[in-house]
C-alpha cells in the first residue's frame, strides 16, 4: 500500500491521541495541528507539526498541502478563552475544510456524536451539525462518525460512586453502549479506508443507567445504593441553566442531561470493556489521594 499522508486536527484530545497512534501503527505519514510549540512533547511518533489556530484562517495556510486524508475531532466540551461552539465546532472546522477543498484532499472525516442530527436544538449540536451539512455539500469524499459516549465520559458515575451513592434521573432504564478511545480510533480509520459515509459507533456492552451505576459502585466495592430523582428536576435544571446562564456554562450540562433521557445505542464495535476501565480508574484515584 502506498503511504498515505494524514492530518489529525484535535490530536491533543482524548480520541485524537489514539488516532495518531493507530495511524502510525498502520504506516501512515502524520501531520498534527497544535496550537503552540509546547504541545509537541505530548507525541512521540509524529512526522510533522503544524502550529496554528483553528479559529484564525490566516494561521492555517498550507495545513492541508500534500495531505490525502484529514481527520478532525475538533470541538469544545468545556468552553474557555471566550470561544463558543459556533467559533470552534463550526467555524474552526469550516476553516479547515476550506483549506482541504483548496488543496484537493482525497477524504475528510469529522467526528460528531450520536444523535446529533436529531438533537440540533442543543447548543453543542447546532454548531456540529451545521458543519456536517457543509462537509456533505463540499464535494469532497467524506466520512461522518457518530460515537456514543467515551469510557472517559463515564467517569461521572465513578466520581459519584466514590461517595457511596449514585443519583439518576427518572427510572434509570435508558440504555447506552459507551466506547473506548482506542477501539473508536480503529473504526474511524477503517471507515475512511472502506469509504463509509456515516455511522454510529459504540462499544460491545450495552448498559442501562442502573447497570452503569451498579458497575461504578462495585468498582469501589461499595454496597449498591442508587437514588432515582424525579425527571422534572432534570427538565427544570435544563430550563434554569438555559434561562440564567451563558451557553458556555449550560452547553455541556444541557447535552449530558438530554442524553440521559434517551436510549443511545450505537453499532457495536471493539473489544474493550468498561469494567476494566473502571477498575483502572479506581486504582488511579486511590493512588492519587
Amino acid at each position: 500500500m502506498n503511504t498515505k499522508n494524514a492530518l489529525v486536527a484535535g490530536a491533543t484530545g482524548y480520541l485524537g491521541k489514539y488516532l495518531v497512534k493507530e495511524l502510525k501503527k498502520r504506516g501512515y505519514w502524520i501531520r498534527v495541528l497544535i496550537r503552540k510549540e509546547e504541545q509537541k512533547h505530548i507525541f512521540d511518533s509524529v512526522d510533522e507539526f503544524f502550529v496554528g489556530q483553528i479559529t484564525k484562517p490566516d494561521t492555517l495556510k498550507g495545513i492541508t498541502k500534500n495531505i490525502d486524508w484529514v481527520f478532525t475531532t475538533l470541538g469544545i466540551t468545556r468552553q474557555k478563552d471566550g470561544m463558543t461552539y459556533m467559533d470552534v465546532d463550526y467555524k474552526g472546522n469550516s476553516n479547515l475544510l476550506k483549506m482541504a477543498v483548496q488543496d484537493k484532499v482525497k477524504s475528510f472525516q469529522y467526528i460528531s456524536a450520536i444523535n446529533g442530527d436529531k438533537l440540533r436544538h442543543l447548543k453543542i449540536f447546532e454548531a456540529k451539525e451545521k458543519f456536517v451539512d457543509e462537509l456533505k455539500a463540499s464535494k469532497l469524499d467524506y466520512s461522518i462518525m457518530r460515537p456514543n459516549g467515551f469510557f472517559s465520559d463515564m467517569g461521572d458515575f465513578l466520581k459519584m460512586a466514590k461517595g457511596g451513592r449514585v443519583y439518576l434521573f427518572g427510572h434509570g432504564n435508558y440504555k447506552l453502549n459507551p466506547i473506548d478511545g482506542e477501539d473508536l480510533a480503529k473504526v474511524c480509520i477503517d471507515n475512511m479506508e472502506k469509504k463509509v459515509k456515516e455511522e454510529t459507533v459504540g462499544g460491545i456492552d450495552v448498559f442501562t443507567q442502573n447497570e452503569l451505576a451498579e458497575l461504578a459502585l462495585k468498582s469501589w466495592k461499595k454496597p449498591i445504593k442508587i437514588s432515582h430523582l424525579p425527571d422534572w428536576i432534570r427538565q427544570f435544571t435544563i430550563w434554569f441553566l438555559r434561562t440564567f446562564t451563558s451557553s458556555k456554562t449550560y452547553g455541556p450540562i444541557e447535552f449530558f442531561l438530554t442524553a440521559m433521557a434517551n436510549d443511545n445505542i450505537a453499532t457495536k464495535y471493539g473489544s474493550k470493556q468498561l469494567k476494566d476501565f473502571f477498575e483502572l480508574e479506581v486504582l488511579k484515584m486511590k493512588n492519587h489521594n
